[in-house]
């Protein structure tokens, strides 16, 4: 994988206030190659509207999937065999939100990239979790995760699993949902956070006989205390300013 990465403007990650402020992620954002989407979406705001409230946080950690286009193709890939009603969102426009089951009982999210036609997604890995308005965000994540309240931020959202658990999200209500949408319960939002350098990996959780294994498609803010897998944090850091 050589593809040259693109630049973004690292602050540590501050706990904040989600009061709605930021601006929502437009379609042309996604509509770009996933390796190159994934590294910009860190520090942007995962947000979802839900009827307990809104639930946020912001993102740390991503991971790139490729579309069969690629070559080679990406092995780990959802859309490596091609479209199937299972996938099939990954092959339509950019900037809607992938949903899959793990384990028969966890969900991952994702968001598409890349024009209608050509798959790719980036999952998202783990977030800091962002203080609603009423002060109760952290709270009701952690009763989404059955969690005792005061729970560890790592504990809430470390993790594809965990973070789409504390944010509830799952795949019948959130698979295909438009994130660019205004109306959109999901949404990504830049509130000006700023990043200027990123730790690529190999992503985790690969099957070792994968082909893919060993692609530098993990993102994460390094030495991030959210960051799911600390001890696999081997890579390189690479300027994004």
């Amino acid at each position: 994988m050589n593809r040259e990465l693109r630049t973004l403007p690292i602050h540590r990650v501050r706990r904040g206030g989600l009061d709605g402020s930021g601006t929502q992620l437009h379609r042309e954002f996604f509509e770009a190659p996933p390796e190159l989407v994934a590294p910009q979406l860190l520090g942007k705001i995962l947000a979802h509207v839900s009827p307990a409230g809104n639930l946020a946080g912001r993102i740390v950690e991503t991971e790139a999937y490729l579309g069969p286009h690629n070559d080679p193709a990406d092995a780990a890939a959802h859309s490596y065999r091609g479209p199937t009603p299972r996938n099939r969102v990954i092959f339509g426009p950019a900037g809607h939100a992938y949903v899959y089951a793990i384990y028969g009982r966890y969900f991952c999210m994702n968001v598409t990239c890349e024009t209608e036609g050509r798959a790719g997604c980036v999952l998202m890995r783990a977030l800091d979790p962002l203080i609603g308005p009423d002060g109760s965000g952290l709270a009701r994540m952690a009763a989404n995760r059955g969690l005792a309240a005061g729970a560890a931020a790592w504990q809430l959202t470390s993790g594809p699993g965990r973070l789409s658990q504390a944010l509830g999200l799952t795949r019948m209500g959130h698979n295909g949902l438009d994130l660019t949408d205004p109306g959109s319960s999901l949404q990504i939002r830049d509130d000006g956070f700023q990043v200027s350098e990123v730790l690529v990996t190999a992503r985790i959780g690969i099957n070792e006989k994968n082909e893919a294994v060993d692609w530098p498609l993990r993102f994460a803010l390094p030495e991030h205390k959210c960051v799911s897998g600390p001890k696999s944090l081997i890579g390189k850091r690479v300027p994004l300013g």
